[in-house]
C-alpha cells in the first residue's frame, strides 16, 4: 500500500482545497479555490439544462395566457413573469410559502390517481383579486387574516385556471388531468407528498395593485417521470451499416406496410327526400332513390374519396370497377 504525501494528506483534510503541487497549471481566471458542489444522493437533481430550457418555454406560454385571462377577469393592470422553474423536496417548498398562505390543493386524476399538487396564489394577489372582483378600485391593503369562504371561491377561479393551462402545457408530454379540490391557509398542515419527496416548482412574480406577489405552480415528480425519463426513449435509430442491410430493411418495411389492411368503400350519388318522407320510413321498406343502375360512384379508401367507379357484381360477391382517380388524390398527375 502506497503511504499518502503530505500534499494528499492536506487535500483530505482541506475538503480538496488545498494549495496545488508544484508545477501544477492554476485553474481558469486564476482562483486557486475548486467549486465544490454537495451531492445529494437521496434526492438527486433530475432537471437537465436541455430539460429546463423545454420547460422554460412550456411555463412561458402558461404565464402569457394566464396574464391575458387575469386582465380580461379583473379589468385593469397585472402583469406575470415567470422567474424560475426549480426543483425542491416538497418540505422545502412548504417552508417557503408564508403563514398563513393561500393555498390550493390540485388532485392528480387518471393513471396516477392519488398524486397532489399545490398552486399557491401568494396573498398580495389574492386580496388584489378579492377587491377587484367585487368591485374594488384594486388599491387595497393586505389583512392579517386568512382569506373567508367567499373570498376563497373567487380567488379559487384563477387557481382552477392556472390548473387548466398546465395540463395544456403538459398535453404534449405528460397527459393530466388536474382537478382543484381543497384550500389550506397553514403550510404546516399542508400534506400532499412527503417531505422528501421531489416536486417541481415554477415561480411566477405578479404584478398587480402596485404591490408585487409570487404564484407558485408545484407538480409532483411522480407525474411527470415520463417527461424526465424520454431523452431516451426518442433517440431514432441511425441507418443499417451495409447496404445489404438497408435493402434488406427497406423490403421488411415495405411487406409489412402492403399488408396493412385498409377499409375501402363505395357511396351513391346523393338523392333528395322529403322530411316528410323520411319520417314515414320503417324497418325493411325499400326507397326509391331515382339513381339509375349505371351511376357514377365514389370510391372511399379509409374514409377519404379516392376513385370513381360503377357498381358490379362477381359471382354472388358486390364489386367496384374503378374508373378515374379523383383529382387531389395520391399518384394523380395533374
Amino acid at each position: 500500500m502506497d503511504a499518502l504525501s503530505q500534499f494528499d494528506i492536506d487535500r483530505l483534510l482541506g475538503g480538496g482545497r488545498g494549495p496545488a503541487p508544484v508545477g501544477a497549471a492554476a485553474p481558469a481566471g486564476g482562483d486557486p479555490e475548486v467549486d465544490v458542489q454537495p451531492y445529494d444522493f437521496r434526492r438527486p437533481h433530475r432537471v437537465s439544462k436541455e430539460r429546463l430550457r423545454t420547460l422554460e418555454a412550456m411555463y412561458e406560454r402558461l404565464v402569457k395566457s394566464l396574464e391575458a385571462w387575469v386582465v380580461s377577469r379583473v379589468r385593469g393592470q397585472a402583469e406575470l413573469r415567470l422567474q424560475s422553474v426549480e426543483q425542491f423536496a416538497f418540505g422545502e417548498f412548504a417552508m417557503s410559502l408564508p403563514s398563513p398562505c393561500a393555498s390550493y390543493v390540485v388532485n392528480v386524476n387518471g393513471p396516477n390517481s392519488g398524486a397532489q399538487g399545490v398552486v399557491d396564489v401568494g396573498y398580495e394577489f389574492a386580496y388584489f383579486l378579492v377587491d377587484r372582483l367585487f368591485g374594488g378600485a384594486g388599491q387595497t391593503s393586505v389583512p392579517g387574516r386568512t382569506l373567508s369562504p367567499v373570498e376563497r371561491l373567487a380567488v379559487r377561479t384563477v387557481a382552477e385556471r392556472a390548473a387548466q393551462l398546465l395540463e395544456e402545457i403538459w398535453g404534449d408530454h405528460v397527459p393530466l388531468d388536474l382537478a382543484v379540490t381543497g384550500f389550506e391557509s397553514s403550510p404546516e398542515i399542508l400534506q400532499v407528498a412527503n417531505r422528501e419527496d421531489p416536486v417541481l416548482v415554477a415561480n411566477v412574480e405578479v404584478v398587480a395593485g402596485g404591490a408585487s406577489s409570487l404564484l407558485l405552480l408545484c407538480l409532483p415528480f411522480a407525474v411527470l417521470e415520463k417527461f424526465f425519463q424520454g431523452g431516451a426513449q426518442r433517440r431514432v435509430g441511425g441507418p443499417a451499416g451495409t447496404t445489404a442491410e438497408a435493402d434488406a430493411e427497406r423490403a421488411r418495411t415495405e411487406q409489412a406496410l402492403r399488408a396493412t389492411p385498409l377499409a375501402v368503400g363505395a357511396r351513391l350519388p346523393a338523392f333528395p327526400l322529403s322530411l316528410r318522407d323520411l319520417s314515414a320510413l320503417s324497418v325493411g321498406q325499400v326507397l326509391p332513390t331515382g339513381i339509375p343502375r349505371d351511376a357514377e360512384l365514389t370510391v372511399l379508401v379509409a374514409g377519404r374519396p379516392r376513385f370513381t367507379g360503377s357498381a358490379g357484381r362477381i359471382g354472388r360477391r358486390l364489386a367496384v370497377r374503378l374508373h378515374d382517380q379523383l383529382a387531389g388524390a395520391p399518384g394523380d398527375d395533374d
